[in-house]
């Protein structure tokens, strides 16, 4: 048998200097490791931004915008007013919809609100895809929201003919969301789908 000219498990003799070599070799190894990174490899954009306009290298799109749009209700010759409006992609086709609440403009009292979903293709006009509140309901729409794909809203009405305009005597929270080909609505009074 021959003997080892080194003394036993000579690697277990370490020194301070071979862990500050050892760190510093893995830190340059990190290190080049990020450098050398393909471009599509960055953290840096949402999935979201990377769905809307990265996908095609196009900028993304803009969401409609309800100026100018002419919607579905009859305001007796007194305008219409769009008093809120939210973007948001409601049916993650990485292109944004608009949602927007709509009245009469009429010059006091409370008119009854719309709420309706806007789209716009590449080069036409905004449209409307969808009618959550009908004014026709007489629903007074208030804390409207649009959020991670989903619409939220509070809708005041009356009970009667009774009840004054001025003083909606019901409330409900309304929460409508994208579902395969409808918008569900959620609320205390169950689900209902509105397809497009």
């Amino acid at each position: 048998m021959q003997t080892s000219a080194l003394p036993d498990l000579a690697h277990t003799d370490t020194k301070p200097v071979h862990w500050l070599a050892t760190a510093a070799a893995m830190a340059a190894v990190v290190a080049a490791a990020g450098l050398l990174q393909p471009d599509g490899a960055t953290a840096t954009a949402s999935a979201s931004e990377h769905r809307t306009g990265a996908r095609h290298g196009a900028p993304p799109a803009a969401a409609p915008d309800p100026a100018g749009v002419v919607f579905p209700f009859d305001c007796s010759g007194a305008g219409q007013t769009v008093a809120d409006s939210a973007p948001g992609d409601l049916d993650g086709d990485g292109r944004p919809e608009t949602v927007a609440v709509v009245r009469c403009a009429a010059g006091s009292g409370t008119p009854p609100s719309g709420v309706y979903v806007l789209t716009q293709k590449s080069g036409a006009a905004p449209r409307v895809v969808a009618t959550l509140v009908d004014p026709a309901q007489k629903l007074t729409v208030t804390d409207f929201t649009v959020r991670d794909g989903r619409i939220s809203a509070t809708l005041l009405g009356y009970s009667s003919a009774d009840v004054p305009r001025c003083c909606p005597d019901e409330e409900e929270s309304a929460l409508w969301q994208w579902k395969g080909n409808a918008f569900v609505r959620s609320s205390s009074a169950g689900d209902t789908a509105l397809s497009v």
